[in-house]
């Protein structure tokens, strides 16, 4: 009576990981317990970040983020979805990366970031300047695009 279990078990399992996940299970990860990271998923100051908003066609603003996380400098694109991008950005001295991701929600008309080092302690603001740097080039397209 156990082996039928044992094979149902192990062959959900191995279904779920052969199935993809859905757009809906895509999200970002949280920030970790040290100040070399910011969310607009964060709830504490020391991580929160607004999300980039827009207005108007969600594909449109997507597009206009995309153009705008590559030009970034040292910034290259890892993946990118039609919902969710991810880069890496390379400090310019000592080249350490921190990761950059982007998730859009267009129910809410909202494009969701993270920006995080991955190794040391402290960014010494770098990430928290990035997230607000994309989003002046953000606002500064979508409003060329209104005109």
């Amino acid at each position: 009576m156990r082996k039928p279990y044992r094979i149902a078990t192990v062959l959900l399992f191995l279904y779920s990981m052969a199935t993809p996940a859905s757009a809906q299970d895509i999200t970002l990860a949280p920030c970790p317990d040290r100040p070399n990271c910011v969310s607009s998923k964060a709830v504490d100051d020391q991580h929160a970040v607004a999300p980039l908003s827009y207005t108007g066609n969600p594909q449109a603003a997507w597009n206009t983020l995309k153009s705008i996380v590559a030009k970034q400098p040292r910034t290259r694109v890892i993946q990118e979805d039609g919902r969710y991008l991810q880069a890496e950005c390379r400090s310019l001295v000592f080249r350490f990366v921190d990761d950059l991701e982007f998730l859009l929600d267009t129910e809410a008309s909202y494009i969701q970031v993270r920006s995080a080092a991955r190794t040391g302690y402290s960014d010494f603001g770098v990430n928290r300047r990035r997230v607000e740097r994309i989003r002046r080039a953000f606002r500064q397209a979508l409003s060329g695009q209104a005109h």
